[in-house]
């Protein structure tokens, strides 16, 4: 690949990130439950949903960095080696957590709504639409990693 190419995907990788951490810090002031809260702690330390949301995360981000990391690979000509491959399985593990920590949030979503006669439809189609994406990067991660690793080891 053109070394243009690799840093314009390295700098989309990095703008989702900061895309994702800004919605991730901005999302409480403007959630119902915290909409009128008076302070931060408030939002950030009461609401036991925030800091799941936030353990969440954790694995996005990790596959995330790992993207960057094989972009970089790339870049230096090593995309055919155990080093790429093992970043396409770290990947594939954090695509499939992330999936996991999102389905669980939507199960939590659905009881809660049921439960306070709320109406929860909106976020959980949000992230049935993030868990079909995550599991489609997943898979393509996983499919990827498989045939490099078939390459590297002939």
């Amino acid at each position: 690949m053109k070394k243009i190419s690799i840093l314009f995907l390295q700098a989309v990788t990095v703008l989702i990130g900061i895309g994702v951490l800004a919605f991730l810090l901005w999302e409480p002031w403007v959630e119902g439950v915290n909409a009128h809260a008076t302070s931060f702690f408030d939002i950030y330390f009461d609401d036991p949903f925030l800091a799941y949301m936030y353990l969440g995360s954790i694995p996005f981000f990790v596959g995330l960095y790992q993207a960057f990391k094989v972009l970089g690979y790339a870049g230096q000509n090593k995309i055919f080696s155990q080093v790429t491959v093992n970043a396409l399985w770290t990947i594939k593990y954090c695509a499939f957590i992330t999936a996991g920590a999102v389905v669980a949030a939507d199960a939590y979503l659905m009881i809660a709504a049921r439960s306070s006669n709320d109406d929860a439809a909106g976020a959980v189609m949000l992230g049935m639409i993030a868990t079909l994406i995550l599991l489609v990067v997943g898979i393509v991660a996983a499919m990827f990693g498989r045939t490099l690793q078939n390459r590297v080891q002939s």
